[in-house]
């Protein structure tokens, strides 16, 4: 398994108003992965208003991560509007895999 970053901004139209209403089910969704996702949270500006999401998932390649990604359910209502999606590697820092 590889490790994936997921940098998914919000749209600036009405994103924070897509972000609320599809928080409940994002979050269940997200439990739900397991032990795939390493580390998720959102991204905040400089006033700690949410602007996007970042996770570092476990998947079997770039598909499969993009795949994942078509899931949640902040992509499904169009939440996001730019997702950057890279393979990346665990140099350093706590919980690093083996």
């Amino acid at each position: 398994m590889s490790l994936y970053c997921l940098y998914c901004l919000d749209n600036e139209t009405d994103g924070a108003a897509r972000r609320a209403a599809a928080r409940p089910a994002h979050l269940e969704w997200a439990a739900a992965i397991g032990p795939a996702v390493r580390m998720a949270g959102p991204l905040l500006d400089d006033q700690g208003k949410m602007i996007g999401s970042v996770f570092l998932i476990e998947a079997g390649n770039l598909d499969a991560a993009k795949a994942l990604n078509s899931q949640d359910p902040y992509s499904k209502a169009g939440v996001f509007g730019r997702v950057l999606i890279n393979e990346t590697r665990w140099a350093i820092g706590e919980g690093k895999p083996q």
